[in-house]
């Protein structure tokens, strides 16, 4: 239930941030020298994990080109769209180096939700959303590094280090507790939902609060560029994927995965990776709550008006009605 009014809670626990910051500190420090964040963001990538299946993985064999495109989208053409964004809005060096940090993460399980709500191919999304995740250790310190790397310096090996901690190794936890024990996982699915949901709203909280003066100081010129990002991810990724002779539903779903990153992921690196840069949390932050808006008014779109359209099964049905009329 609470995974449904996942939009709602992220806008309020941002809210909450930016209103009581000091109550919500606890979630950038540590219990017993362990980061809390990053054991949130363990929670959610666990959670992830037992949501997923071995054989998901087995249509990388079956359909290897999709897969491809989808992967090189994803890593090209949010990095790349971040920079630009950052070096036209002149953002100053914090949101910059957030902004492209974002680009540069895996897509993440909302873009699962929203690609089952939109009526896309969620096996496509949900396999795109695993080998983006693998292969974020990698890439995503590489492309960030090679993008800004040059004007602000960060640690990408310990930046590789954290993602296989904070991401990989929770995820095959979940993977591995779903094969072992299935029963259990069956269990611990029907909760996940709502506890990442929770999770994920709490980590807002706590970076808005962290980042008070640096998202105040900055809110109209971010939020403008958080919402041109997301909506330019969704139209690229869709002319993309209609390029490459997607099918109608794999082209939503290609728009989905590129258009929604991991923020959580993003708002974690940031801080550990740019501490010295307060600002880098906020576009982290403050898309954590755009997207699940901007999803949910996607999905409603292509329901009621996109794939009646476009779909080949819509388009099927207009042909017959034309028939049935004439």
């Amino acid at each position: 239930m609470l995974a449904k009014y996942f939009g709602v809670m992220a806008v309020v626990f941002l809210v909450l941030g930016l209103v009581t910051p000091t109550s919500w500190l606890w979630i950038l420090g540590k219990v017993q020298g362990v980061s809390v964040l990053s054991v949130l963001l363990g929670v959610i990538m666990f959670g992830m994990g037992t949501t997923l299946d071995l054989k998901d993985f087995l249509v990388i064999f079956r359909r290897p080109r999709d897969i491809f495109l989808g992967a090189l989208a994803q890593y090209t053409i949010m990095p790349f769209l971040a920079f630009a964004l950052g070096t036209l809005f002149a953002l100053e060096p914090g949101l910059t180096a957030g902004l492209v940090l974002l680009g540069a993460c895996p897509g993440g399980t909302t873009s699962n939700v929203i690609t089952y709500m939109s009526k896309g191919d969620l096996a496509y999304s949900v396999t795109m959303t695993s080998v983006s995740t693998l292969l974020s250790p990698v890439l995503t310190p590489a492309l960030t590094f090679f993008l800004i790397g040059k004007e602000i310096a960060f640690d990408p090996v310990g930046m590789f280090l954290s993602i296989l901690q904070i991401v990989i190794l929770p995820v095959c936890l979940g993977l591995a507790l779903k094969y072992f024990l299935p029963k259990a996982a069956a269990v611990a699915t029907d909760y996940t939902p709502a506890v990442s949901s929770v999770t994920i709203c709490l980590i807002i909280a706590g970076v808005v609060g962290a980042s008070h003066k640096a998202i105040m100081d900055n809110l109209g010129v971010i939020l403008a560029v958080v919402v041109l990002f997301n909506t330019l991810g969704y139209v690229l990724g869709l002319g993309v994927a209609k390029l490459c002779g997607l099918s109608w539903k794999k082209a939503v779903t290609l728009s989905v995965e590129v258009g929604m990153q991991n923020s959580g992921l993003a708002t974690g690196l940031a801080k550990v990776h740019f501490a010295s840069m307060p600002a880098a949390v906020v576009p982290g932050a403050i898309f954590s709550a755009w997207f699940t808006i901007s999803g949910a008014v996607l999905a409603w779109a292509c329901v009621n008006y996109l794939n009646p359209r476009f779909s080949e099964e819509g388009t099927e049905a207009v042909n017959v009605r034309k028939l049935a009329a004439d």
